[in-house]
């Protein structure tokens, strides 16, 4: 593997124009909006297993392109272990967890149950990454898991199979705050294109038992799934990780993760007009505590009058 000094050649941490990482957010909650949307379609006829290599696959071979051409870096032992707990949960677990629950909840609830993430990321951080942690970041958690609560009855079946489907979803939000706060710690030193790359391509060893399903569909699926596959593999993961990771760099964690509460709201839409599917009106109240809590954790603690 090539190497380079640290600090990383073109990893500069100097703040870019205040416009680059709001822009790089709002593509990255697009298209990740746009990926709940997709595997929802998908889900009827793909496996979870399927899904999360296949697009795991595309994104790293996309990535791992760019990045033979690109300065890379020599991993300390500490990163290897972040760089595996980042591609594990992130990359692996949760694109499992959130594939299976969409097969059996929604996408606008799967997006909104996944909301959950942030709070635990703001929580992570402030343990872990010493970001400062107030009573309102611990209100507003309180107040979204009522709004997970909320959802799971409005999506409750007589089987109990929705409530699975919810449960996968929180699992989803648990694994992707523990590779958000990994990849905050690896921002630090390395570039947002080496951690993207490698995190796939562990996620892609993670997904590997699933080879003979992806098989499967590689030769019997039709050219839209195909396609559907190629979209989620190079946008709502190769280069939304990207925009992902080039605004962290330059933020908190915590702060970040909280402008994903819009991500329900953009899949609502975008599942209402391609899907022609909208959650029950319970679920939109539960999504609405959802994000509620999170606006909360926003608030600024007031300062007392001098004097």
């Amino acid at each position: 593997m090539t190497t380079t000094p640290a600090p990383p050649a073109g990893s500069s941490t100097t703040a870019p124009p205040a416009w680059q990482p709001v822009a790089a957010i709002a593509t990255t909650l697009l298209l990740w909006a746009s990926a709940f949307v997709a595997i929802r379609h998908l889900g009827h006829e793909v496996s979870p297993g399927a899904l999360s290599l296949g697009r795991l696959l595309i994104a790293a071979l996309a990535l791992s392109v760019v990045l033979l051409r690109s300065p890379r870096n020599r991993f300390t032992r500490t990163e290897i272990l972040l760089l595996l707990g980042c591609g594990v949960a992130w990359f692996g677990i949760y694109n499992l967890a959130l594939n299976a629950s969409e097969q059996k909840i929604d996408a606008a609830t799967a997006a909104m149950v996944v909301q959950v993430g942030p709070i635990l990321i703001a929580l992570l951080a402030a343990l872990f990454l010493g970001e400062k942690l107030t009573g309102s970041l611990l209100l507003g958690m309180a107040v979204a898991f009522g709004g997970v609560v909320v959802i799971g009855s409005a999506m409750r079946g007589d089987g109990g199979s929705d409530l699975d489907g919810v449960l996968l979803a929180l699992l989803a939000a648990a694994t992707y705050a523990i590779g958000v706060v990994c990849q905050k710690v690896l921002l630090r030193r390395l570039t947002g294109l080496e951690v993207t790359c490698y995190a796939c391509w562990i996620g892609v060893v993670v997904c590997l038992p699933w080879v003979g399903d992806l098989s499967d569909v590689v030769t019997h699926g039709s050219a839209q799934t195909l396609l559907l596959i190629g979209y989620l593999g190079l946008f709502p993961t190769a280069v939304a990780f990207l925009t992902w990771a080039f605004a962290l760099r330059f933020t908190d964690a915590g702060k970040q993760s909280l402008t994903t509460f819009l991500v329900p709201v953009i899949a609502t839409v975008l599942a209402w007009v391609l899907l022609d599917e909208v959650p029950p009106v319970l679920a939109f109240v539960g999504g609405a505590v959802c994000i509620g809590g999170v606006l909360v954790t926003r608030r600024k603690p007031k300062v007392p009058p001098a004097g």
